[in-house]
């Protein structure tokens, strides 16, 4: 058994909300990669899009996601899906923090998962 754990103290802020990777991992061979992400209180991502698709989990707190201009709310066990170039962010105007997980991938990355399988077998 192998376990990543969470790293409070060294997760980084950027685009508004603090951050840990958690894959790539060497010990995972996946086709896609992850992170850790806390949005503090009273906080907000900056919007932004890009080539990957990705999924947001709900994990801790409420939130609003806003995602293609329509916006929701967040809640824990939800799973939100961008597709690629669809601008989006997450609000936090409650008093605790947001916590969720996301986890993104593209064609390449498919790629390079297939080639590392094949390797391995």
């Amino acid at each position: 058994m192998e376990i990543r754990p969470l790293e409070r103290e060294k997760m980084v802020f950027e685009n508004g909300a603090y951050g840990q990777r958690l894959l790539p991992w060497a010990a995972l061979n996946a086709p896609f990669e992850g992170a850790w992400v806390t949005v503090p209180a009273h906080g907000a991502t900056g919007a932004h899009s890009h080539h990957e698709y990705e999924i947001f989990i709900a994990v801790n707190g409420e939130a609003v996601v806003e995602s293609g201009g329509e916006r929701r709310a967040f809640r824990p066990g939800d799973i939100e899906f961008h597709k690629p170039g669809t601008e989006h962010r997450i609000l936090n105007d409650g008093a605790e923090d947001f916590e969720m997980y996301a986890i993104w991938w593209d064609s390449d990355m498919t790629v390079k998962f297939a080639a590392r399988h094949e390797e391995s077998v």
